[in-house]
């Protein structure tokens, strides 16, 4: 049984209908690459604020250091995060995101 895809119908000429599963091995992966990708472009906005993915990039790396160096966060440690739908949202998830002790390469850049 083939299933019509009806809503590629509404996508942009630009995207395609399919993506390549292994082209990034993560979910960091990808927000490094769209925060290369789209540095000056806007990534989220609240309360009349706007976060470029610049701004999402250092930020978040800042926070992935923090864990890191001050609380010392260590493989096996779990982070908690609770907040209300705000810009520090996505900073604190993908700064625990990005605060992989156990992983190889850089860990957080300034």
């Amino acid at each position: 049984m083939s299933v019509e895809k009806v809503w590629l119908k509404s996508y942009p000429p630009d995207v395609p209908p399919e993506i390549d599963l292994a082209e990034f091995p993560s979910i960091v992966a990808v927000l490094e690459h769209s925060c290369e990708r789209f540095r000056h472009r806007p990534a989220f906005s609240n309360m009349g604020r706007t976060l470029s993915y610049d701004d999402v990039d250092r930020i978040s790396a800042q926070f992935a250091s923090f864990l890191l160096n001050e609380l010392k966060l260590k493989k096996g440690d779990r982070v908690a995060i609770m907040l209300p739908n705000l810009l520090q949202y996505p900073i604190a998830i993908f700064g625990a995101l990005r605060a992989r002790p156990f992983a190889p390469g850089p860990v957080a850049r300034f």
